[in-house]
């Protein structure tokens, strides 16, 4: 079949990958930590992407691989890892553009030569099977891919490669649109989906049918674009041409030479000699004027070999274009190129240089110098050449006659001996560059006590502007509409906490209130003490006298009083009760002793668990000395017996391990109190084991029987590997013994007790420990702290995201109470969404948004003076792409000492330095505050100063405290499907690593191995190497800190482990990389069969890890409705295997108890609806209670139906009926009541009667409660769950499951996620298991470093606004200016890097000349109209500021007319207006250009949102262009700063290029000449050099200097200059990289986007398509958003509109305004189709 028979299927492809488009997520495709995601980036989409950027013009070759290198080191510098892939396949596509051939070519040897990029060429195509082989054994985290080639073909080539990924379950990233900020990259993802699976199975066959007929047709087009230049000579022809012609020249230059040399003379030989040999059609170029032509390149050659960039970016940029004839014989060149640098490889070991290798080629040079011998040496005296570049050019040209043998090429000179030109002469030959539309350089003046201190040391270096400068906001009227006279736009706004729902007045002392208030409060410790099992706190003021009785007033009165005889009586009474109790509860012990002693004799294991149960409860030691004893004792006979009987054939050596378990505890726990007896006995069941070394050490005396005895009872085993292989989880940990008098729950380590000791003297300190390490405790102790003091300072605890900080609030309010004045209370919570007793509360749980907000308002600063103690948790979410900003902020601008928590930051000494370094700044401004009040004689201030700072005792010192051990070991196993059965593998974390790992990061430092691991590895590397030298001194029995040693402890086994390390470590650096190599691979599980469809393995899944004892378990997916469905296909298959034979023995008690409770529930019920009649008041309510209690009895019963065993249910029965027994089930009854009404609920109780629950963001908070409360409480032991679980929620359990891949499944996500397995103090080892995640993928997460934080740039436009406003209107000027200061002087980004510091100064002041332009401040720094408005919506920069724009100019009102005069109701048409407006501001989200050309069902509209009305469209273009030249001034003044040495080196390869001036007088000089300079890898291309100032021809070409000055000169090459700074498709392409910043950075809304290609990006129509049809369902299909992030996305803009409604309405003073009441009616309007919306979703659920 043929190309043209495939044609339906080409545009079936087409259609598919167009329709994805609009799902295409538009966020960072690097992650914030993305050591464990390598990608794929296609080798030609590279190229064709950055052949199509706007800025760039073809024939500049220097300026293509600058931009190569630009788009690579993006992605490197966000820690991407890479590999570029050039298939041999995508060459034909060339073939109609032979200029590009060679460059294709020298792109694969640059990157090859030039730069550590890993490049593959070996494979053929995209459908190979070793294609397919290389993407199952590396599984990239995505492919980056152009969704446009440069033609029709070369579209469909990149479309078998995108259909090809998805296929092989691989994220497509489009090359095109990207946009990169100093911490992230931005880019559409395709994600690999069912859908887009299974159209590439289904049509297998026929994506191979076609791809070979696209190959076939592509190999014929080769003939046809050969012919017209070589004639009847073949491609192979001319391969072998091009060999000839290199070997001739290897004669010539033995030496070696340089690319540009070489491919200069040998594709201008072979051109002459194909051109002498096909000669020549009459209206094509003659011989001798190809001749001519040949020249000009050499002499081209010539001046790229010594002309510096800073000489060649002053280039004229010549605009004509080459004539046919001429361009036709360039097209013959490149083809000579090209077939020369494909057959580079004849040249073996030839000493060629190819660092000019992204120099061969750059035509606009070229055009000058033709322009220059056609049009102008005629017309003026002759300009030499110079003797440097005349010298080079003979040289070449003599080589070029030498190689052409056939005919006489002619002399060096004269150049052109022809007439003809080459070039098109226009009217405006040379393009000339004007700089009127440039701004000004220079800043308005301006002052204020925050603008003198931070930029007034550079204000004297800089241009300034005179007060009569046009530009001056002085010298015009403001732009204020006349509707606007009325507002009062200076009003400072309420803020979010102002606007953020309160669902009743904390203040109120309404009965009703209070108590509403109350059963709130008694929920929330209810939730707490669900969660955690620990007592609450009575705290107690300091400053108080503690009270002696809680009974109040009356206990006041008594105190002074003597003790009646009543009293006495009672206390007697009391007495003997006490005695009697105690009596009680030692009968109660010593039965108790009896049972456990009995139990071990009847079931060893089950009577050891109540054993260790009965340990963690007894206080006395010498108890505990004797429940070990007789456990050991019961161990002992158990082992003996065993081997007697079953254990002649194999030994259980559990029993074993429970021997020296108890061993192990005597020794180490209670050596104080054995006696000889009990030493002798220990040495005895050493013996026994075969321990005989280690029983001498304890009792040299004992005698045992035979050998054959002693054979019987061995365990055959060394002791040490014993201890190592089987006891790993419970060796010893080495823990303090002494208890801290601070600490009463448990001891703390000694990292804990400096954690203490830090808050104690008010420090702060930075936190680094594993996940579940112990580190949240310090929070606890913190809050207890603040709460002692007094009843006026407050603790703020930051939670990563909102769904924590419910969860924290609730466990404070169950550890702490306190009796506190009247409208202060103990906890409280801030979230966008809710807030309750924030203010009035002393321990304020918020997220860090929330936080900033009270901390910038200017009106909040005294309730901020109140701040004791900040708490962050999750710090590493400093460096993340969501928040990043307010982390910062937060941290350097509060003035109270700190605590900052992460399980996962790599340089916490850089955090630690940095926040030392603003510690210190606080420390300063806190001294000169107190010396400026006590100068001032401000007597009353200073003492408010000192008193409000009281606290501060503060030491200004930052701790660092690490932990770098988990409490418990993690073990990793891989999932597998064989024969319908699922099946284990563990993993060994050092498989994950690979030699290039080991050589160059070494080992990871939290890659940590148990005990068994380090034996597995020890063993494996004696087995590949049996002579390894150091075999016998790291045997486990041999090692130093094993030998002869009872009690093997933690931290012996964990330094083994760094020994066996450290020799895989010196295997390497001695060369013995192979052996290394077979150890891992050694180490690696199997390769793994799978099912194909994984999915329904899921619930077998689930009850293997049951059957194998590994619940409690969460599953991480990363789709909420996977989430969903996944837990459902759980309960399904229980269903199915559940038998209708009568329930088991071990369910009798559980049913027994269900009856019981029921009796009781439903007499109640009757008690109730007798009430009911008798109290008709009290109807209402107790009807209500009637309800919950039928939902109660419901649940019941269908607890009882279940006739629920162990085969039926993974909830922990014993747990279940000890929670419906107990207080007639509460807590069930509780939780069931919460959840009666929400659109989860009813399925959410039928997954927990199975012990099934599911947790993710989309579910209301009362549903994830629900799960989190009856997961502790062991009723749910299954938890499908999303990522959103990880981020601290506290849900411990024995096992977690990576059950789903994703993009969202990186090194962060993996260590959170895996660090939930393993619960403190009950589980010894967490498992981690990983279903349906391909191994490449598994072995990257594990081997991942930490990862680092990185800076970002700190400042916006609006958070300068917000700063000004802060230090003109803060409660205490003072302390507001030293906050602001804080904040602008250490940002991350600046801290020991005093460049970025200056370039931060330049971009505070841009933005304060923006502020003054646009009438927000004046230039004292004071807050002007509307300051306050767009201060408020500063989370939607630049929008905010374009939205107040729109409304000073009168555009709103111009748009609000009502229907009819003097109605306060407006028409659909204005709605859609308004609504298509605010789209265009606050609903933005791009869908890739090429969707554009896509051939839809529907209308376009709907999918692509309408540009802006006609007068809003012009106004932004207005406002664009004033904010552009702005910035672009400040480039040009930033661009002085700027170190250009940087500027001219290849970002990525960091080749620079310096003049040659080889002597070439005589051939002993040309040969020392290569022997000392073109050594490869040595010889380096500098483009820094002395500029060429003998050549007046250079001179001439290279006159234009000006405009220059802030674009890179590279990009000069091809003509930009300062003028594409205004051109927001090229800002971002020609800026200095070394400045700093980027276009983003500029506060510009253009109502489009364009790729770097220069296509528009169209908006999503999401939001007005959702206000007209109000159908989400339709929105899915159109608009191609998923269901959840679509809710999401309307919420926010539903939220915006209500923001801004609320603005305007404090703004204005005529309520009656059009704009107020519109945007009124457009929020009421919006809010009710939300709502609507959302009724039908719960509807439609409940179906």
């Amino acid at each position: 079949m043929g190309l043209k028979d495939h044609e339906g299927f080409f545009r079936k492809m087409t259609k598919l990958i167009l329709n994805e488009m609009p799902k295409a997520g538009y966020s960072s495709i690097l992650n914030d930590f993305v050591e464990s995601n390598f990608f794929v980036i296609d080798g030609d989409s590279l190229l064709v992407t950055c052949l199509c950027v706007k800025s760039f013009k073809w024939g500049q070759n220097l300026h293509f691989f600058y931009l190569v290198e630009c788009y690579l080191v993006d992605l490197m510098s966000n820690g991407g890892q890479f590999a570029v892939v050039f298939f041999k396949d995508a060459e034909y596509a060339y073939f109609d553009f032979p200029e590009l051939l060679p460059l294709r070519t020298a792109l694969i040897l640059h990157l090859q030569h030039n730069t550590n990029v890993d490049v593959q060429t070996e494979f053929s195509g995209c459908l190979s099977q070793d294609w397919k082989l290389y993407l199952e054994q590396h599984y990239p985290y995505f492919l980056i891919v152009s969704e446009e080639g440069l033609s029709d073909l070369q579209t469909h080539l990149f479309n078998f490669l995108i259909i090809h990924s998805w296929g092989m379950k691989v994220n497509v990233v489009l090359s095109s649109g990207h946009e990169s900020d100093t911490l992230r990259l931005y880019a559409h993802t395709m994600e690999s989906t069912d859908r887009t699976q299974t159209f590439s199975k289904e049509n297998e066959a026929v994506i191979q049918s076609a791809y070979k007929s696209l190959i076939q047709h592509l190999e014929e087009r080769r003939i046809s674009a050969l012919a017209p230049h070589f004639e009847h000579l073949k491609w192979n022809d001319m391969m072998k041409e091009a060999c000839q012609t290199l070997f001739l020249l290897q004669c010539l230059w033995p030496e070696g030479s340089d690319i540009q040399r070489v491919l200069c003379v040998t594709s201008c030989s072979l051109s002459l000699r194909m051109y002498h040999r096909i000669l020549v059609h009459s209206n094509c170029l003659s011989l001798q004027e190809v001749e001519d032509f040949c020249r000009l390149r050499c002499l081209c050659v010539a001046f790229q070999l010594h002309l510096p960039l800073s000489q060649r970016a002053c280039s004229r940029v010549v605009t004509c274009s080459w004539l046919w004839d001429s361009d036709s014989f360039l097209k013959m060149n490149k083809w000579c190129e090209h077939f020369i640098l494909s057959n580079l490889n004849v040249l073996g070991c030839w000493n060629l240089n190819l660092n000019h290798v992204s120099d061969l080629h750059d035509e606009q040079l070229l055009k000058n110098i033709a322009f220059y011998y056609e049009f102008e040496s005629t017309q003026e005296p002759h300009l030499n050449l110079g003797d440097s570049i005349r010298r080079d050019y003979e040289h070449l040209w003599n080589i070029v006659s030498h190689l052409v043998k056939e005919f006489d090429v002619g002399k060096c000179f004269p150049l052109r001996t022809t007439r003809r030109p080459f070039l098109g002469q226009k009217k405006s030959v040379i393009q000339e560059i004007s700089l009127e539309k440039m701004p000004s350089v220079g800043f308005i003046p301006m002052t204020s006590s925050v603008i003198d201190e931070f930029v007034g040391d550079m204000m004297k270096d800089l241009p300034i502007l005179k007060s009569d400068d046009p530009i001056v906001p002085s010298q015009f009227k403001e732009k204020t509409s006349d509707e606007l006279l009325h507002w009062h736009a200076q009003r400072l706004l309420s803020d979010d906490y102002d606007r953020i729902k309160c669902h009743i007045d904390e203040q109120s002392r309404d009965p009703q209130v209070l108590d509403f208030l109350k059963k709130n409060q008694d929920y929330r410790q209810f939730y707490g003490k669900s969660l955690e099992s620990i007592s609450t706190k009575v705290i107690v003021t300091q400053t108080t006298q503690p009270k002696e009785d809680s009974s109040g007033a009356s206990a006041k009165m008594l105190q002074n009083t003597k003790p009646s005889k009543i009293t006495k009586k009672k206390k007697k009474k009391k007495k003997k009760s006490f005695l009697k109790e105690d009596q009680n509860k030692d009968q109660q012990k010593d039965d108790l002793l009896f049972s456990i002693e009995e139990e071990m004799k009847m079931n060893l294991h089950s009577g050891i668990r109540k054993l260790e149960e009965y340990l963690t409860s007894c206080a006395s030691n010498s108890v505990k000395c004797g429940v070990e004893i007789s456990g050991l004792i019961a161990c002992f006979k158990a082992w003996k017996e065993h081997c007697q009987g079953e254990g002649k054939i194999s030994k259980d050596l559990s029993i074993a391990v429970q021997m020296m378990k108890r061993i192990h505890s005597l020794l180490e726990r209670y050596p104080e109190i054995l006696e000889a007896e009990h030493h002798q006995y220990i040495a005895k069941c050493l013996k026994y084991l075969g321990f005989n070394d280690l029983a001498n050490s304890l009792d040299p005396t004992l005698m045992i029987g035979d050998d054959k005895k002693k054979k019987k009872y061995s365990i055959d085993i060394g002791p040490a590997r014993f201890q190592l292989q089987y006891m790993g989880h419970y060796l010893i940990r080495d823990e303090r013994k002494n208890p801290d008098p601070r600490i009463q729950d448990f001891i703390p380590n000694t990292w804990q007790r400096e954690l203490l000791d830090v808050v104690d003297k008010n420090e702060s300190a930075v936190i680094v420990a594993p996940v579940s390490a112990g580190k949240t405790y310090a929070s606890y102790y913190c809050m207890e702290k603040v709460l002692r003091e007094s009843d006026d300072g407050v603790v703020v605890y930051i939670a990563p995201a909102k769904s924590f900080v419910g969860q924290v609030a609730a466990t404070v309010e169950n550890r702490f109470t306190k009796t506190l004045p009247a409208g202060r209370t103990l906890c409280g919570a801030f979230t966008r969404d809710y807030r309750y007793n924030v203010l009035n509360c002393q321990v304020l749980i918020t997220v860090p948004e929330c936080f900033e907000i009270l901390l910038l308002a200017p009106h909040r600063q005294k309730w901020v003076e109140r701040i004791r103690y900040v708490i962050f948790d999750e710090v590493h979410y400093l460096g993340r792409e969501v928040g990043a900003k307010f982390w910062e902020l937060l941290l350097v601008i509060i003035r109270c000492p700190f605590l900052v928590l992460s399980a996962t930051i790599n340089n916490p000494t850089l955090l630690t330095e940095w926040l030392q370094s603003v510690k210190q700044y606080w420390k300063q401004a806190d001294k000169i505050m107190e010396e400026k009040f006590i100068s001032e004689k401000q007597a009353d201030k200073c003492l408010n100063f000192l008193r409000d700072n009281s606290y501060k005792n503060q030491s200004y010192e930052v701790r660092l405290v690490l932990c770098e051990e988990r409490d418990n070991d993690l073990e990793k196993h891989i999932c597998s499907v064989k024969h319908d059965d699922v099946y284990f593998d563990h993993l060994h974390p050092c498989a994950a690593l690979t030699t290039d790992t080991i050589e160059k990061y070494g080992f990871p430092p939290d890659l940590i191995l148990t005990p068994q691991e380090s034996i597995q590895l020890y063993d494996t590397m004696v087995h590949v190497w049996e002579a390894w030298p150091r075999a016998q001194e790291l045997c486990p029995e041999e090692f130093i800190l094993f030998k002869n040693k009872i009690v093997i402890k933690k931290l012996d086994a964990r330094k083994y482990e760094e020994n066996l390390k450290a020799e895989l470590t010196n295997w390497i650096k001695n060369g013995k990389v192979e052996k290394v190599k077979r150890v891992l691979k050694n180490l690696s599980p199997d390769s793994l069969s799978s099912s194909e469809d994984m999915v329904k393995m899921f619930p077998l899944l689930v009850e293997k890890l049951r059957q194998m004892d590994k619940l409690p378990a969460i599953f991480f997916l990363f789709n909420n409705g996977d989430v969903e469905k996944r837990a459902g296909s759980v309960c399904s298959f229980l269903e199915k295997i559940e038998t209708k034979s009568h329930p088991h023995t071990e369910c009798h008690s559980y049913v027994f108890g269900i009856d019981e409770v029921l009796k009781k529930v439903i007499k109640m019920e009757k008690t109730q609806k007798r009430c009911i009649k008798k109290n008709p008041k009290r109807a209402e309510k107790l009807e209500r209670k009637l309800m919950y209690r039928a939902e109660y009895i419901n649940f019941l019963e269908n607890l009882k139906i279940l006739e629920i065993s162990e085969d039926h249910t993974y909830a922990d029965v014993k747990a279940l009926h000890t929670e419906i027994t107990r207080d007639k089930g509460s807590t069930l009854d509780r939780v069931l009541k919460r959840v009666r009404l929400t659109r989860n609920g009813k399925e959410l109780k039928a997954l927990a009667q199975r012990g099934i629950g599911y947790h993710h963001s989309g579910m209301y908070f009362k549903e994830k409660e629900f799960v989190e409360i009856l997961f502790v409480k062991g009723l749910i032991r299954v938890v499908t769950a999303t990522g959103t679980l990880a981020s601290g929620i506290h849900m411990p359990c024995k096992s977690v499951v990576f059950a789903q891949d994703s993009v969202y499944l990186d090194a962060l996500n993996y260590r959170q996620m895996s660090g939930r397995a393993g619960r403190r103090g009950q589980d010894l080892l967490g498992n981690v298991y990983f279903f349906d995640i391909p191994l490449p993928k598994i072995k990257r997460l594990l081997a991942s470093g930490v990862p680092e934080l990185r800076e970002q740039f700190p400042l916006s436009i609006t958070l300068v606004l917000r700063l000004m406003l802060l230090a003109s209107k803060g409660d205490d000027p003072e302390d507001a200016k030293a906050k602001v200061l804080s904040v602008l002087k250490h940002s991350l980004l600046s801290f020991k890097r005093p460049r970025a510091m200056k370039t931060l100064k330049l971009y505070f002041l841009f933005s304060l000349q923006l502020l003054i332009k646009e009438d927000y401040l004046n230039k004292n720094g004071n807050p002007k109209k509307f300051a306050g408005l767009a201060s408020y919506l500063h989370g939607h920069e630049p929008s905010n500021l374009v939205f107040v724009n729109f409304l000073k100019r009168g555009l709103f009102h111009n748009l609000c007319k009502p229907a009819w005069k003097g109605a306060q109701q407006f028409s659909q048409d204005v709605m859609e207006k308004l609504v298509l407006v605010l789209a265009n501001l606050f609903a933005r989200k791009y869908i890739p250009a090429k969707f554009q050309n896509a051939d839809l069902s529907f209308p376009q509209s709907k999918v692509i949102l309408a540009e802006l009305p006609e007068d809003f469209k012009a106004a932004l273009h207005e406002y664009n262009l004033a904010v552009m030249k702005d910035f672009a001034s400040f480039l040009l003044i930033a661009s002085k700063s700027v170190n250009m040495k940087n500027e001219y080196q290849l970002p990525l390869s960091r080749i620079s290029k310096q003049n040659l001036v080889p002597f070439w007088n005589n051939l002993k000089s040309k040969q020392s000449w290569l022997r000392k300079h073109l050594d490869i890898g040595c010889f380096k291309a500098e483009f820094t050099g002395k500029e060429c100032e003998d050549s007046q021809l250079v001179s001439h070409l290279m006159s234009c200097k000006k405009g220059r000055a802030a674009v890179s000169p590279f990009v000069c090459l091809s003509g930009n200059t300062d003028n594409d700074l205004l051109r927001p498709e090229t800002v971002n392409q020609v800026i200095l990289r070394t400045i700093g910043v980027s276009g983003t950075q500029a506060p510009q809304l253009w109502p489009w986007k364009l790729d770097n290609r220069g296509r528009r990006m169209p908006l999503n129509a999401y939001v007005l398509n959702f206000y007209q049809h109000n159908c989400l369902t339709r929105l899915d299909q159109t608009n191609g958003m998923r269901m959840g992030q679509l809710l999401k996305c309307l919420k926010d803009f539903a939220f915006n509109i209500q923001a801004i409604s609320d603005s305007l309405s404090e703004l204005c003073e005529n309520e009656h305004d059009n704009v107020v009441l519109a945007f009124k009616q457009l929020s009421q309007t919006f809010y009710e189709k939300l709502e609507e919306m959302q009724t039908q979703m719960h509807q439609n659920h409940l179906k």
